[in-house]
């Protein structure tokens, strides 16, 4: 009997809360076989030290003494076929929870299980990794846990994690960082904007469009909830 592949997910979201002042909503993940784990550990952590680089890679880290790393960073993650991006983004300005009768929990919750469902394959087996930010994080692993486990039962492990824990789950938060910039019109760092012309090269279109369904390198999808697509 031929045993299932493992992949590894690792999600973390961005500008999430409703009334926190900001457009938009993100949430995101880096994925890869679980075989490869380790080796993509071990480089990153390496070019970290090959820069002196220290604690988590962050968006909001990203400054011009730090540019050569995550310029490195970027190249490592386009340059791998074993690492993918996927991220969906939703206009806040169109939720309307009391119309479809669900709090900003719920909605959370279904989103996060957009991102997801899109690109899980019944013959793989996953382990999908969140970032802790509250207490009501275990609380949403658990809801999202229980949605997936309707429609799969291949969803081998689903918990809640420290950034800090994992260079892949910092690496999701950069990619993810870039696109929110974007999209709010922020241009004040140029070596964040040296970064987000890097990122579109590599796609060959900005952030602020979406890429095709069959996109798997670096997956972006923009929510409408006016026409419920």
């Amino acid at each position: 009997m031929e045993v299932k592949k493992t992949c590894n997910i690792y999600c973390d979201e961005s500008t999430h809360i409703e009334n926190d002042g900001q457009p938009y909503m993100i949430l995101a993940y880096v994925s890869t076989p679980y075989h490869l784990l380790k080796m993509h550990n071990k480089n990153i952590r390496k070019m970290k030290m090959e820069h002196f680089y220290r604690g988590e890679m962050k968006w909001s880290s990203i400054s011009k003494s730090q540019y050569p790393f995550y310029n490195k960073l970027i190249d490592y993650f386009f340059s791998n076929d074993s690492l993918n991006f996927r991220a969906i983004v939703i206009d806040k300005s169109q939720l309307n929870h009391k119309y479809y009768k669900q709090s900003h929990d719920d909605f959370y919750d279904k989103m996060y299980y957009q991102l997801l469902n899109k690109k899980i394959f019944h013959d793989i087996n996953y382990n999908i990794y969140l970032d802790v930010k509250d207490t009501y994080s275990y609380k949403k692993a658990k809801n999202l846990k229980l949605y997936l486990e309707r429609d799969y039962q291949n969803i081998r492990n689903l918990q809640i994690i420290r950034s800090h824990e994992s260079e892949l789950m910092q690496l999701t938060d950069v990619l993810m960082g870039a696109i929110n910039y974007k999209l709010r019109g922020l241009n004040r760092v140029t070596a964040k904007n040296n970064i987000i012309a890097k990122i579109e090269n590599f796609c060959g279109k900005p952030l602020t469009e979406k890429t095709s369904k069959s996109e798997n390198k670096f997956n972006l999808f923009f929510i409408d909830l006016k026409n419920g697509n």
